[in-house]
C-alpha cells in the first residue's frame, strides 16, 4: 500500500476513534503515528486530514447532509461519515488533491474498513458532491473566519 493510503487509513481510523469515543485528537493520531509509522510526509498529511475535518466538521456535515437527507449524519456508520469528511476537506478544502483521487481514495478505504453498500453509498454522496466544491471551499472559509 502506498504512503498517502497508509496515511488516509491511519487518518480514518484516529477520526474514528476520536468520533465514537471522543479521546483527545492530538494524543489519537501521535498514538496512531507511533503504532504505524510513517514517512514524514505522509504523517503529516495524516495530521493535516485530522485536523482538518476536525475542525471544518459542522460545514462539512452540512454539505454531507445536503446531498444524503435520508440519512442523518449523525446516523450515518461512523466509518461511512468519517471517510466522505475526509474527501470532502481534501478536494474542496485542502485542495493538494485532484477530485477523481480524492473520491477514488475514499471508496477504497470504503470497501476496505466500510460495509458492503460503503462503497457505493461514498461514490454516490462525493460524485453529488463535486458540483458544489466551491461552495465548500467558500462555505469553509467563511467559518474560519467568524
Amino acid at each position: 500500500m502506498k504512503a498517502r493510503r497508509r496515511a488516509r487509513a491511519l487518518a480514518l481510523q484516529a477520526l474514528y476513534e476520536i468520533d465514537s469515543v471522543g479521546h483527545p485528537p492530538d494524543v489519537v493520531i501521535e498514538e496512531r503515528l507511533a503504532e504505524t509509522p510513517l514517512p514524514e510526509s505522509a504523517a503529516e498529511f495524516s495530521r493535516r486530514l485530522v485536523f482538518g475535518v476536525l475542525r471544518y466538521r459542522q460545514v462539512l456535515d452540512q454539505f454531507i447532509q445536503e446531498h444524503a437527507p435520508e440519512w442523518p449524519v449523525e446516523q450515518m456508520a461512523c466509518i461511512d461519515r468519517n471517510i466522505l469528511r475526509m474527501a470532502l476537506f481534501e478536494f474542496a478544502v485542502d485542495g493538494t488533491t485532484p477530485v477523481k483521487v480524492a473520491i477514488n481514495e475514499a471508496v477504497e478505504l470504503a470497501k476496505m474498513f466500510g460495509s458492503d453498500s460503503s462503497s457505493r453509498f461514498v461514490n454516490g454522496v462525493l460524485g453529488a458532491l463535486v458540483p458544489r466544491k466551491g461552495a465548500i471551499a467558500r462555505a469553509v472559509q467563511e467559518a474560519g473566519e467568524e
